[in-house]
């Protein structure tokens, strides 16, 4: 869970994560992420310190991509599976329980984002973004960009080894290569809310440069992952 300035919502966020993890007999390890938040969030995070099933990791700020990236490669060495979600609140963990009882079936479950409300810039960036996996990668994964994925991490850690470390939108990397790998990929809708607290971080002019750039290394890095015969 990558976190960036999120003090209104954060402890929230992680009890009701804890607790669902809990009530469904997982035995599992919440790995936070805090990106340089400069509001209150490290504060909140201090609360769970005693917890032995979140560790905190205070990082300089590199953004969401790397955040997540560097996430995937602490997740992958402890656990057969990994979930990553983010912390604004905006996909609640209670619709967790229908991943989790199918994954024995599949390699990747991935809640595509369901009743979104999006500006017209945003819409056409998610558009350009899913274009971009099928063209390249092929057809498989609906909500390209989700951050709502649960994943066997043998596979993730052989994709995740390819990306490199200041990839902007490694979400959508994994999904093209799990798309062409031609695995077993369930795409099951989840509701999503609109944000309640803080703000997103790139927004305007910034949102259109974070495109282009994306889009960019899309282009140059293309992870494969070839499915064992």
């Amino acid at each position: 869970m990558p976190v960036h300035n999120e003090e209104a919502c954060i402890g929230e966020v992680i009890r009701s994560w804890r607790d669902e993890f809990s009530r469904l007999g997982i035995s599992f390890q919440m790995i936070v992420l805090n990106d340089g938040s400069k509001d209150g969030t490290a504060e909140q995070l201090e609360a769970f310190r005693d917890d032995e099933r979140i560790e905190i990791v205070n990082k300089p700020n590199s953004g969401h991509g790397p955040t997540i990236l560097r996430g995937y490669r602490l997740a992958v060495e402890r656990a057969p599976w990994v979930f990553q979600t983010d912390s604004d609140n905006e996909m609640k963990p209670v619709h967790f329980r229908e991943l989790w009882e199918r994954r024995e079936e599949y390699d990747a479950l991935f809640g595509f984002r369901q009743n979104r409300t999006q500006t017209l810039d945003r819409k056409f960036i998610s558009a350009v973004s899913a274009w971009t996996v099928r063209l390249f990668f092929g057809s498989g994964v609906r909500d390209v960009n989700t951050p709502y994925r649960l994943m066997r991490s043998p596979l993730l850690a052989r994709i995740i080894e390819q990306i490199p470390d200041d990839a902007l939108t490694p979400n959508i990397l994994i999904s093209g290569a799990l798309a062409r790998a031609g695995l077993r990929i369930l795409n099951h809708p989840v509701p999503h809310e609109g944000r309640k607290t803080g703000k997103a971080s790139i927004v305007k002019w910034g949102l259109w440069k974070f495109a282009f750039r994306a889009f960019w290394q899309c282009l140059q890095c293309r992870p494969c992952l070839e499915t064992e015969q």
